[in-house]
């Protein structure tokens, strides 16, 4: 097992913890070797993963365990459509993986960068009409303890901690593996094209029920909007061409983007007319491709992001309300706001526990002044009863998620009995936990 010392930082580099500890396991074993020698130092234990969260969720002083070397595919099962896999592997090679065995998850978000367990232990999830984030694909979890002791976890073995350890904030322990449940590879048909606000916020309800995964982006100080539908497709499949999706995924999206964002961070007035180009600049285009690559794209203009889950019927009002206070306070948004859906599920602390959910996220370019943007986003989302993504800027406490959370202290009580010292504790989850 590999043992440094060095410094770690988020993607967005908003969060940098000097660790007194750094070891990279490649293996269950020497997983729970270093957190039972972290607990007897006396020294808190956390698991970072590719550090796409914004929050402090994974700082730590103490013990920084890295995702490096405990990757891999462990098992495929087709008769039983489950994959299990090593921890610290990413999404990208977990989906190249399935498809060249004909095999797909359902539903996902549009990065691929992130950990296996980093993604599931914040709660990334995608947009869907019926399908629901990773969390509720997870058929199975292998967590070392406080004590360093391994439990695998399922609906039938330690039921009570697989509903928590979905979803489990590294609070209850190190996730080691995760068992996905996954299906045969299928063709999704894309349609992207622009629409007009007034249009896609009163049809809101109706592009909802009428495709599998809808999402739209609003692009504040103007009336556009670009919308996203992927619907299952019987074939054949037609990737965009090279030229086109290069234009559009890497020049527009990433290349011309990151030019108007850093133009807007240092002239703020150009922000409103820029974006009115910006809304106008990426046309429609319809596309037929297999999931992984109708679901993802690349992400390389670097920000913060605060995200709210809101019960569904609340959505639209919230985001009139949004756009409303956007121009009475004057403020210079370059990021376009981003609506998705999830159905109810059944997780302790899914953002969809128990409701069906519309999910509102706000960015700002990196270096540019994001707080009071934020504030007053969240104080309109906290008025709807909205949940905070768990990896993603916001102030909320325990206090506030206990009353938005039904299962909020079946959650809590899993957490006292498996780690009543607090080995896997750190200051972010004192503040969202400890009522």
């Amino acid at each position: 097992m590999k043992e440094t010392g060095s410094t770690w930082s988020n993607w967005a580099g908003n969060v940098t913890v000097r660790p007194v500890r750094t070891v990279a396991p490649a293996t269950t074993e020497e997983l729970a070797e270093a957190v039972a020698r972290a607990a007897a130092d006396g020294l808190k234990a956390k698991a970072v993963g590719s550090g796409h969260s914004f929050t402090a969720a994974a700082a730590t002083d103490g013990l920084l365990i890295r995702p490096d070397r405990l990757t891999g595919v462990r098992a495929i099962d087709r008769a039983a459509g489950a994959v299990t896999v090593a921890a610290g592997t990413t999404l990208r090679e977990l989906n190249r993986t399935l498809s060249a065995h004909g095999l797909s998850l359902t539903n996902m978000g549009d990065i691929m960068e992130q950990t296996v367990s980093g993604a599931v232990s914040t709660g990334t999830h995608g947009t869907g009409r019926a399908s629901a984030a990773l969390a509720a694909q997870v058929t199975g979890v292998e967590l070392v303890t406080a004590d360093g002791s391994v439990l695998a976890c399922s609906e039938r073995e330690h039921p009570e901690v697989f509903a928590a350890a979905r979803l489990g904030l590294g609070a209850l322990g190190v996730i080691s593996a995760i068992t996905f449940a996954v299906e045969p590879e299928f063709l999704l048909t894309a349609r992207e094209e622009p629409m007009p606000y007034t249009r896609v916020t009163s049809e809101f309800d109706q592009l909802a029920a009428e495709n599998e995964h809808f999402e739209f982006y609003w692009f504040p100080h103007t009336d556009g909007c670009t919308t996203k539908r992927n619907n299952r497709s019987a074939g054949p499949a037609a990737p965009p061409g090279r030229v086109r999706a290069w234009v559009d995924d890497e020049l527009l999206s990433n290349g011309v983007f990151h030019a108007v964002c850093a133009l807007g961070r240092a002239v703020p007035a150009t922000v409103p007319p820029v974006a009115r180009l910006t809304s106008r600049a990426l046309s429609a285009r319809t596309y037929t491709d297999i999931p992984y690559k109708v679901f993802t794209s690349p992400r390389r203009v670097r920000f913060l992001e605060m995200e709210y889950a809101l019960p569904r019927e609340a959505a639209m009002a919230a985001l009139h309300e949004l756009r409303a206070m956007i121009e009475r306070k004057r403020l210079r948004v370059g990021f376009p706001v981003e609506v998705r859906t999830a159905p109810a599920d059944d997780i302790p602390l899914s953002t969809a526990s128990g409701r069906d959910t519309a999910y509102i996220a706000v960015h700002m370019y990196r270096g540019t002044p994001h707080r009071a943007y934020f504030t007053a986003a969240e104080q309109i989302m906290t008025a709807h009863g909205g949940r905070p993504h768990w990896g993603k800027l916001h102030s909320r406490d325990a206090a506030y998620l206990a009353g938005v959370y039904p299962r909020f202290t079946e959650f809590t009580a899993v957490r006292d009995r498996l780690d009543p010292h607090r080995v896997f504790g750190n200051d972010y989850l004192h503040r969202v936990l400890d009522a």
